[in-house]
């Protein structure tokens, strides 16, 4: 068993950090006030060919592993980027996954190529109001028409809407009550986001105000039926086999931000002198910062036993829901320490631990919440019987 990177995933780490070092924290921090998307870092990140890490050589990527994928977008949380700059590119890095198990060879040339040059920007569509982590209930519905299909219906949560020229979008081909079993009938679809038949409304929230998010009200938007992946009725399929690489780097990036809080909460315990002497040498400040660093390593470590198992092909459901589970905990209790630490400054946007404390809350919630990840182990794991 190895717990070291070889020195080509340190590399692709190292790279990563001298790129995000030319966007510093005052760069996030307008962002952040101007709830305006990073463009000029995605830019950045798409001109160095990061936006492919995982996908084909032969369509522009450099076809490595959810392992590098999760070192990268581990960096950019680390680097003060935290979850806007992860958030930015992050359906980049594993949405399209689904196209690259199940698109044919003509729509990978087509759809990967654009959004591997950042060229396209994409957006997920797959969560509904009515409906939640219940996936089978979805409403939204395509009907086919000839050689296209008709959808409507609504999604929420869609993060990069605003920006956004493509969608992957899941809908209900099927009758819910026609289906069968709760999840065949769904199909997914990679295409444009026509905004003449779809209104796109920015959700106010308490946090990452520089990537949006929102609600889609989608009104017989046409799609043509060469934007479907893979077969009608087999969409809930595809998306399975987003969901284990998206855990694990939701997990890499809850652990990058939970650093990026720490190394400030470290930095101002030694220069914050109170009683004429520096704060962290108090044990009530030490000891949660040093608790916090455990649980980060910890975490780190699932995170990328998860990221290995599934590089190499094996099952890694139970390791990729831990993973995300102990990280965005980890990562919140650093961020929540961080604030504590720098007392009334982590109340101070200059600080910048309380931005951070903010995003923190998004790997706890999405794209699970923690209660489900709790059940699917209690029932996968130990075999216990389902309770929902």
């Amino acid at each position: 068993m190895q717990f070291a990177f070889t020195e080509e995933q340190n590399q692709i780490r190292d790279a990563i950090l001298r790129l995000c070092a030319r966007f510093n924290d005052a760069y996030w921090l307008n962002k952040e006030r101007a709830s305006a998307f990073p463009h000029e870092f995605y830019e950045a990140v798409a001109a160095d060919r990061w936006l492919g890490i995982a996908m084909p050589e032969a369509y522009g990527g450099a076809g490595l592993g959810i392992t590098e994928a999760a070192l990268m977008m581990q960096a950019v949380a680390e680097s003060g980027a935290g979850m806007s700059g992860a958030s930015a590119i992050h359906m980049n890095i594993f949405g399209l996954n689904p196209v690259v198990v199940f698109g044919t060879q003509a729509q990978k040339a087509r759809m990967l190529p654009p959004l591997i040059a950042g060229r396209d920007k994409a957006c997920f569509g797959v969560t509904e109001p009515n409906a939640g982590l219940n996936t089978a209930a979805i409403s939204t519905r395509a009907e086919r028409a000839g050689d296209y299909y008709r959808i409507t219906g609504q999604k929420i949560w869609t993060s990069t809407a605003q920006v956004a020229n493509k969608i992957l979008l899941l809908a209900r081909t099927t009758p819910l009550d026609q289906a069968g079993k709760p999840t065949n009938g769904m199909s997914l679809f990679y295409t444009d986001l026509d905004r003449s038949h779809v209104e796109i409304k920015l959700i106010p929230k308490m946090g990452r105000h520089a990537v949006d998010s929102n609600t889609l009200f989608i009104d017989g938007m046409k799609v043509p039926a060469e934007d479907r992946i893979g077969e009608e009725g087999e969409g809930f399929r595809a998306i399975l086999h987003g969901l284990n690489p998206e855990r694990i780097l939701i997990a890499a990036e809850a652990i990058g931000l939970g650093r990026a809080a720490l190394a400030r909460a470290a930095r101002y315990a030694k220069e914050r002198v109170v009683f004429n002497r520096p704060i962290g040498q108090n044990q009530a400040i030490a000891h949660p910062l040093a608790h916090s660093w455990m649980e980060l390593e910890a975490a780190n470590l699932l995170t990328f036993k998860a990221a290995f198992l599934y590089d190499a092909g094996q099952p890694c459901g139970a390791e990729a829901n831990a993973a995300k589970y102990l990280a965005a905990e980890a990562g919140y209790r650093a961020c929540e320490r961080a604030v504590m630490t720098h007392g009334g400054m982590g109340y101070a946007q200059e600080y910048h631990v309380e931005r951070f404390f903010r995003e923190s809350l998004i790997p706890r919630i999405a794209p699970v919440s923690p209660q489900m990840i709790l059940n699917y182990i209690a029932e996968r794991v130990l075999g216990l019987p389902r309770s929902y």
